[in-house]
């Protein structure tokens, strides 16, 4: 636990792979309040974000950017306190020196469901877009896409040899959502 006058530095907290040899995400980390750090593969920092449930954050941002998503560091508080949340979220990116991309212009890309309109095949694009389409078609040709997208991101997380089940919202994807369950 931490106070607002003790708020530790990033450098000083263990770096955890975000995926164990055993294919699990931090379990630790399993309804615990806090605030996180997610690196890439260089141990770059990517995004710095704060959460009622870690360990739920971190499983949604894998999803949304498995490439990313390679090491985390963790502080975590016994109870929700906002100010003091946002307060070593900030002072985590100014130990940085710089703004993290997914706190910046990438920013949607790792708190928002994933939009697969914009990962459509162009003839994906215009299969959706046919004028001659009604709104079930529309609505099927979103689905299926969805489904695209889901095995690819599933097929990148089992090639990392990640074994947590990885479960998305089936009602979402009519809208062209990818978003965990």
């Amino acid at each position: 636990m931490t106070t607002q006058t003790q708020i530790p530095s990033l450098n000083s907290l263990e770096y955890i792979n975000y995926i164990n040899e055993q294919g699990e995400l931090p379990e630790q980390f399993m309804e615990k309040i806090g605030v996180y750090a997610i690196f890439d593969q260089n141990q770059t920092l990517q995004f710095v974000g704060y959460s009622r449930d870690v360990y739920l954050s971190l499983k949604q941002h894998l999803t949304r950017q498995p490439q990313l998503c390679y090491g985390v560091k963790v502080q975590t508080i016994d109870r929700p306190n906002r100010t003091l949340l946002e307060g070593i979220e900030n002072a985590w990116i100014v130990e940085n020196g710089s703004l993290p991309l997914g706190n910046g212009e990438n920013k949607h890309l790792w708190i928002n469901p994933i939009d697969v309109k914009l990962l459509m095949t162009h003839e994906e694009q215009r299969n959706y877009e046919n004028p001659s389409n009604d709104e079930l078609t529309q609505i099927q040709i979103l689905k299926n896409v969805a489904r695209r997208i889901e095995a690819e991101t599933l097929s990148v997380l089992e090639t990392r040899g990640l074994k947590t089940p990885i479960r998305f919202n089936p009602k979402l994807k009519e809208q062209g959502l990818l978003d965990l369950k």
